[in-house]
């Protein structure tokens, strides 16, 4: 198995194959089969876009459907059968039972479109220049999501970046007995701290690509009631964490608050490119056009989401099954852990997204290499990677978890024993 044309021709910029350098051919549901034959189990999940799994058979199904009896595959923002099919399963089965009223804006078909339309909305609606956002928050790669994206290894001073930003303490970023709410509140109220009155705070419920850290419930009602105080818009960032990753369909339903603003992408398009922005109606004050772009409208995206919605959210029994199944995933860490408790500082998370934090930041990438070689898929997170990322896809089965971890603890062994 070669890799001379990656090498060869693509840029250096590339970064996945470097973590799994085979040449992939195929993939079910929560396997993938490499050009030799070799059999490996998903922890990865396309970094959180193949909730449902790879090529889920219903969805393919209907996409082949659609393709044979060639229905609409670029529209931009025209209606077609199967938007409106996608907005009905989205507003049927998840707006409605959620009592939730929110407008829908298709944008471009990544995460960072939805964040950049996010920004700019919040913005124009409050006439405020300054937006906030959290310590260890990832929220694209584009200028605006680059700004409120706080890993300084995706920033550097050339990029012009955008300003009027500032990143503040995440739950538990300072300790368990600093309350960074309170800070947040002290800083708003004070008009000598030096800080604008922000257009909107954005943060993830649960941080992902920051290390796993999720957010209390109460500090989500707590920030909430801030917003709400000092008339600043909410923004969830759901595109990793959303469309079931954490159990329920939203990661801030279990706190019970609703955002102003809702980025959503990644599995919201079942396996296929697409991103849309859930706005409060009164901020939706656009004028016809205003925001735009080419590929706001993918129609296979919609077809496959509609399946996606129909099929696993018409009713709770995959959200119960996901939970249970986050139930086995924990407890599989946790006995990880108890084995290796020189090596494992703690382990965290939520739903369907978990992550085992290394003493030793540098151990992190041997064991995930040494885990492909074994035959798993799984990658690392964290400001310094200094967690292992559980992020398999929702439809993985129990059999394939347990598989799974075996391969992660024989590899952490491994590495331990080196």
């Amino acid at each position: 198995m070669s890799l001379e044309i990656f090498n060869k021709y693509e840029s250096e910029v590339r970064g996945y194959i470097r973590s799994f350098p085979v040449i992939f051919e195929k993939a079910k549901m929560a396997e993938i089969w490499d050009e030799t034959g070799k059999r490996y189990v998903d922890f990865f999940a396309g970094a959180g876009a193949l909730n449902y799994g790879h090529n889920n058979p219903e969805i393919n199904t209907a996409l082949i459907d659609y393709l044979q009896n060639d229905g609409i595959g670029h529209a931009l923002d025209m209606g077609t059968v199967a938007k409106k099919s996608f907005i009905e399963a989205f507003v049927y089965n998840i707006l409605q039972p959620r009592n939730l009223d929110y407008k829908l804006q298709f944008v471009g078909p990544t995460g960072t479109n939805a964040i950049e339309t996010a920004l700019k909305i919040a913005r124009k609606v409050k006439g405020r220049k300054q937006v906030m956002s959290f310590t260890n928050g990832f929220h694209g790669m584009s200028m605006g999501s680059l700004s409120i994206t706080g890993n300084s290894y995706y920033h550097d001073e050339s990029y012009g970046v955008p300003g009027y930003t500032t990143q503040i303490p995440f739950h538990k970023y300072l300790g368990d007995k600093v309350d960074t709410v309170a800070y947040l509140r002290k800083i708003l109220e004070d008009a000598s701290s030096g800080t604008e009155l922000p257009a909107a705070i954005v943060l993830e419920t649960i941080q992902a690509e920051g290390g796993i850290n999720v957010a209390g419930e109460q500090w989500l009602r707590d920030l909430r009631q801030i917003c709400d105080d000092f008339d600043i818009l909410m923004v969830t960032d759901e595109i990793q964490v959303g469309n079931g990753r954490s159990g329920d369909f939203f990661s801030f339903e279990r706190a019970g608050i609703v955002p102003d603003i809702v980025t959503l992408s990644k599995s919201i398009g079942a396996g296929q490119p697409m991103a849309m922005v859930l706005l409060k109606p009164e901020l939706d004050q656009w004028s016809p056009g205003e925001h735009s772009g080419t590929f706001r409208g993918n129609n296979l995206a919609f077809v496959s989401s509609a399946v996606a919605l129909n099929n696993y959210w018409s009713d709770d029994s995959f959200s119960k099954a996901v939970k249970e199944k986050s139930a086995l995933v924990q407890q599989r860490l946790e006995k990880i852990a108890l084995r290796f408790p020189n090596y494992i500082k703690e382990i965290r998370g939520h739903g369907m997204i978990w992550g085992a934090e290394f003493k030793q930041p540098e151990m992190t990438s041997k064991i995930c290499a040494q885990a492909f070689e074994d035959g798993l898929v799984i990658e690392t997170a964290g400001a310094s990677d200094e967690v292992i990322k559980f992020l398999g896809p929702l439809v993985i089965t129990p059999e394939l978890i347990n598989e799974g971890f075996d391969i992660l603890e024989g590899a952490i062994e491994k590495i331990c024993q080196a």
